[in-house]
């Protein structure tokens, strides 16, 4: 029962599996080969990136990378920090974000949150609310320190799982004037209840003491002991739709990176822990009177997140449900996100 458990932690921190495929095997000496530098999507002719740093409150050294648009000139620019899906890089579905709008005219950071990719922190592979909110915040400070950004032109896109955080972080930071999220996630709702509020308490309860007795056994090996790996070589061909959706961006060529958790790593086995009692989103009606928009996809097993919260949060709001999207759809996929409302949003929002 300890292991199921555990096995149960690292599926809601988006360990998953997913279904063999023939293009996955014929693609995988191709992953092996991909360097730490690689982007999973072309550079915009119209910006430029730069690599950049910043520490957050907590002294961690985060690493991002800096989207500009070219030939802007002496203006001011309105400007963006970007970060997910949990557990990804900002070489992956971020920096795609921060690309398009970039080339919108809109300063952008995209970054790696603490523990994960290039930012700084030990031990790595941790999450945590508190701190991962906290880094958006960081984000908002460098940016408003540069001299072609106007601080009170700033707004926050958050995918997936860094939508909950980026929403968290614009409830506590009057600096952010609007924010975005797509596909999100509410970690700490789904760690602690289990995917459609699912979890009994008789799971919610072993699931703690398991948590509690690994802690002493990564207290007596003197370091946390890592889950299982988040997605597998191969699949095993009966899982649900979301999780195949998920192997199909993360380890195929589409979206695979080897600093990404999800694509090539595991989270610590006790991940869940500071999540499981923390309701990440409880003050978001003080988002209010900035503005909120939530897009999420129609067939997105991720959908319940984004309703809820938009029925929660205060006017101005807008909830946008995207034909036929599932969830990982809004990761990368051009045609399918729509970045006209994204831009006219934050262009009406940031003035």
């Amino acid at each position: 029962m300890r292991k199921l458990m555990i096995i149960t932690a690292a599926l809601l921190s988006f360990g998953s599996v997913a279904a063999q495929t023939k293009q996955t095997l014929k693609h995988t000496a191709e992953m092996n080969t991909i360097e730490e530098d690689h982007y999973t999507f072309a550079l915009s002719d119209q910006v430029t990136r730069e690599k950049i740093s910043f520490k957050n409150r907590y002294g961690i050294t985060l690493s991002g990378d800096l989207y500009l648009p070219k030939n802007a000139g002496n203006v001011k620019l309105a400007a963006l920090a970007i970060s997910g899906p949990f557990g990804a890089v900002k070489q992956q579905s971020s920096g795609l974000y921060a690309n398009e709008m970039a080339a919108r005219g809109f300063a952008v950071v995209a970054f790696d949150p603490s523990y994960t990719g290039e930012s700084g922190g030990e031990p790595r592979n941790l999450a945590s609310p508190e701190i991962n909110t906290e880094d958006f915040s960081a984000a908002v400070d460098y940016l408003g320190l540069q001299s072609f950004v106007d601080r009170d032109k700033i707004g926050i896109i958050g995918i997936c799982g860094f939508g909950g955080m980026g929403l968290n972080a614009v409830a506590v930071d009057k600096r952010v004037k609007a924010v975005a999220t797509t596909s999100m996630y509410d970690m700490t709702r789904v760690m602690s209840k289990g995917y459609n509020d699912s979890m009994t308490l008789e799971q919610r309860t072993k699931m703690l003491v398991d948590l509690g007795v690994q802690r002493w056994d990564d207290a007596a090996n003197g370091k946390p002991a890592e889950g299982s790996r988040n997605l597998p070589e191969k699949l095993i061909g009966d899982e649900p739709q979301f999780v195949v959706d998920y192997f199909n961006y993360y380890r195929t060529p589409r979206g695979f990176h080897p600093g990404s958790v999800n694509s090539n790593g595991a989270w610590l086995v006790t991940n869940p822990i500071s999540f499981m009692n923390m309701p990440l989103l409880s003050y978001v009606k003080e988002i209010s009177p900035r503005p909120i928009l939530i897009i999420a996809g129609a067939n997105a097993h991720s959908r319940y997140f984004s309703e809820d919260i938009y029925n929660m949060a205060a006017e101005p709001k807008e909830l946008v449900i995207i034909p036929d999207a599932v969830h990982v759809d809004l990761y990368d996929k051009i045609e399918v996100i729509p970045f006209d409302k994204l831009d006219l949003f934050f262009k009406e929002n940031l003035k």
